[in-house]
């Protein structure tokens, strides 16, 4: 038999599940994320890039570009702008890379942008995993 928690306790209760929501929101990414992620590439990045380690004619290989030098996948043609900019593809690189292309590196080629902050969290997520 279940006993009445009593009133005193309710706002204990309310309080532990409001931490409790924040901490899932502050999360690192998720699997789900990740899969949101592929499903964002799939509609917004494919047409340009692979995952194959083989680049395209239009972009270069995103496999495993988390972590690689800005403008270091072999064999593609980067633009001077991303040449120049020189760095490593954090996730603060990508992020800003994804929300302006064009403020990131002057005179890129990239036009594409992910406007959206969780969709562009969704991508980087997904790219991480893409080693």
């Amino acid at each position: 038999m279940r006993t009445a928690q009593p009133a005193a306790a309710a706002p204990a209760l309310i309080a532990l599940a409001l931490i409790a929501l924040a901490l899932i929101a502050l999360a690192p990414a998720t699997g789900a994320q990740a899969q949101d992620g592929a499903a964002l590439f799939n509609a917004q990045c494919k047409s340009c890039h692979t995952l194959t380690g083989t680049n395209s004619p239009a972009g270069p290989t995103l496999k495993g570009v988390s972590g690689r030098k800005v403008a270091g996948a072999p064999g593609y043609a980067y633009s001077k702008a991303l040449t120049a900019k020189g760095g490593t593809w954090t996730d603060a690189n990508l992020d800003a890379y994804l929300t302006n292309p064009g403020a990131f590196a002057p005179g890129g080629k990239m036009f594409n942008k992910v406007a959206d902050p969780k969709a562009r969290a969704a991508i980087i997520a997904y790219l991480k995993a893409q080693k």
